[in-house]
């Protein structure tokens, strides 16, 4: 699965992928000062994104079994970096919501060396340190609180793809589903 999600990183056309912006509908603003990545929304259809997205599903489940966390619903994107792309440290959750729970990366870069920089470093709230830093190798795999744990992308020294996620809980009070279902 892993191998087919590379080459179909690799596949999607260059005009499919936009800048990656920051913040939510009408606060949404693309920052290169933020950030530099590329992104493709995830929408299903090749087989091995829809076993992706099974998996992904049982993952939620097996999480909400354990956990109790109430994961709802899970939205994704493939990101691409390009020479010299970063993503300066931030929370997943959006400025006053609560629905993106836990953080998923999934990276897609075979044959990658600490030399080639894009690691992700998290850090625990107010430490100026990161209590882990991880390389961005083929199949390694990243979960975390979206909202306890900033985190930033160092600067990539080749192009780095990743399949990046968040597992959403129900955040309505009007009886309405938050996010549509």
């Amino acid at each position: 699965m892993i191998t087919a999600l590379l080459a179909g990183s690799r596949a999607i056309p260059d005009a499919q992928f936009s800048p990656a912006g920051i913040g939510r509908e009408f606060d949404h603003r693309v920052n290169r000062f933020v950030r530099g990545d590329r992104v493709a929304w995830v929408g299903g259809g090749d087989p091995a994104t829809t076993a992706y997205l099974e998996w992904i599903d049982a993952l939620r489940l097996a999480l909400n079994r354990r956990l109790f966390l109430g994961l709802f619903d899970y939205e994704c994107h493939y990101a691409c970096y390009p020479v010299g792309a970063f993503y300066r440290r931030h929370l997943d959750a959006f400025r006053g919501t609560v629905n993106r729970v836990v953080s998923t990366t999934l990276y897609l870069n075979p044959d990658w060396s600490p030399d080639d920089g894009g690691q992700l470093a998290l850090y625990r709230a107010r430490a100026r340190k990161p209590c882990a830093v991880v390389e961005p190798r083929l199949g390694t795999m990243v979960l975390f609180l979206s909202n306890e744990f900033p985190h930033e992308v160092l600067p990539a020294r080749r192009i780095r793809y990743s399949m990046t996620g968040w597992f959403r809980v129900n955040g309505s009070r009007t009886g309405a589903a938050d996010p549509a279902r």
